[in-house]
């Protein structure tokens, strides 16, 4: 098992790992829209959110040598889910032609209330 760290994304702000590499799978704690440097969430509305937390979730992968690309699930957590035709928007550009399974849902808070949160399983390339 290895634990993964990467300081371009954001610290985690409790007792975990940004990611953990096991059975040739990586996975990824979830990311909020928390922006690295600053460790506040600068961003006000779903869309930008939503690319930030895309941004942090590339970022952790990258520290193993992945992108996007190589998620194979994820799980999308959304403060409002009428937010969901914009996060959808984002997500789809982010992610280009690469479809991951998904599952979302709505929940009543999240961390630094954030609207967004994102974790993902991506696969360890051989």
């Amino acid at each position: 098992m290895e634990f993964v760290h990467n300081e371009k994304a954001p610290k985690a702000i409790g007792p975990y790992s940004q990611a953990v590499v096991a059975g040739g799978l990586v996975f990824c704690a979830g990311q909020t829209p928390i922006h690295p440097q600053t460790m506040k969430i600068e961003a006000s509305g779903i869309e930008e959110q939503t690319r930030q937390v895309l941004a942090n979730l590339n970022e952790v992968l990258s520290t193993i040598g992945l992108s996007l690309a190589d998620v194979v699930k994820t799980t999308v957590f959304l403060k409002n889910f009428a937010d969901f035709p914009k996060m959808n928007g984002v997500y789809a550009d982010g992610f280009g032609s690469h479809r991951p399974a998904r599952s979302t849902v709505e929940v009543s808070r999240l961390p630094m209330d954030a609207l967004v949160e994102i974790e993902c399983i991506a696969v360890v390339k051989s």
